[in-house]
């Protein structure tokens, strides 16, 4: 039986278009989880920061940590890094961004919260380091493993000590769209560093610099349909603006004016629609992506330093704990 031309035509059609589907999900968010972790040397090119960000590299090298693992609401396996500083002391748990180190995105903030007394946690996002998965969802389900991750700090340390939800680019879209969930209740405040406001918007910014020269409604189309049959997430069911706008705890939104990858104006759009009491913005001008810390350290750690005391404050928590009178 002779085939007809047009379901010939039409099977080639359907084949051309799944396997460009499968194509751009490998480009764009298929990750094979790696466990190396950068030496200092491999920090960002430019040579101003690497400067800045090595010593803090070998401290963070030389501190104690244990390893930590959970199962995420999916089945994922998520694991983490624990340092303990002091006891009783607040928890900053500080997420990484895409295809990030927590060892490197997060040294910042590791860092600001060391030298305050924190407790910190740095937990690999799913399909990075000892985290399993192979699919990078852009915060759709990374979401939901921060709020598992702030549920179990809250069982393991108790609901009195404060938490902490940080993130550097993704991480910062992570704990955004957390924001919109039901966290423990000891969840006073969440820092977002250079998020972007949708997995959607940046993924369309992202997509003509992975693929030069296609056009990128069809492009965008037919990688969101590999995202949903390869991926098992889509890009368009999750909103970081829409989750800031009804965040019931305080953010401090950071993003540098220079950043090239994830612009600036979505960080002012995020922070504009936030409706949380305490809420601030830090513009660090001239900073590129994830690097404000480092970029101008004086006023990212003055203006985070007081937000978090402020989130503290609103707690009634103080720290650090003043000494009993009979042992001043």
């Amino acid at each position: 039986m002779k085939k007809h031309p047009l379901l010939t035509a039409a099977a080639a059609a359907g084949t051309a278009v799944l396997g460009a589907a499968y194509g751009i999900y490998r480009v764009a968010f298929y990750q094979k989880p790696t466990t190396a972790v950068p030496s200092p040397a491999d920090m960002p090119t430019r040579e101003v920061y690497r400067k800045a960000m090595c010593p803090d590299a070998d401290a963070l090298a030389r501190d104690t940590f244990t390893p930590v693992h959970i199962t995420a609401q999916d089945g994922t396996p998520l694991a983490a890094r624990y340092y303990h500083h002091n006891d009783g002391a607040p928890l900053a748990i500080i997420f990484h961004g895409y295809r990030g180190y927590a060892v490197r995105d997060g040294l910042g903030g590791y860092t600001l919260c060391t030298k305050l007394g924190y407790n910190v946690l740095l937990p690999d996002q799913r399909a990075h380091g000892y985290s399993g998965g192979h699919t990078i969802t852009m915060g759709v389900k990374e979401r939901y493993d921060a709020r598992d991750w702030a549920v179990w700090a809250r069982s393991h340390f108790g609901p009195e000590v404060p938490i902490f939800l940080m993130g550097v680019s993704m991480g910062a879209a992570t704990v955004l769209l957390a924001a919109g969930l039901n966290l423990p209740d000891n969840v006073c405040g969440i820092v977002a560093d250079c998020g972007y406001t949708s997995p959607r918007e940046i993924t369309r910014k992202c997509l003509p610099e992975y693929l030069p020269g296609f056009p990128l409604g069809p492009t965008y189309a037919i990688g969101r349909l590999g995202a949903i049959l390869f991926g098992h997430f889509d890009p368009e069911d999750a909103d970081c603006t829409d989750a800031a706008a009804h965040s019931k705890v305080p953010i401090f939104f950071v993003h540098g004016d220079a950043d090239g990858f994830v612009p600036y104006e979505m960080g002012r759009r995020n922070y504009e629609v936030c409706r949380a009491k305490g809420k601030r913005f830090l513009t660090v001008h001239g900073a590129e992506h994830a690097v404000s810390y480092y970029h101008d350290n004086t006023a990212y750690t003055k203006e985070c330093t007081d937000f978090l005391q402020d989130c503290l404050t609103r707690r009634h928590f103080a720290w650090p704990k003043e000494a009993p009178d009979d042992a001043r």
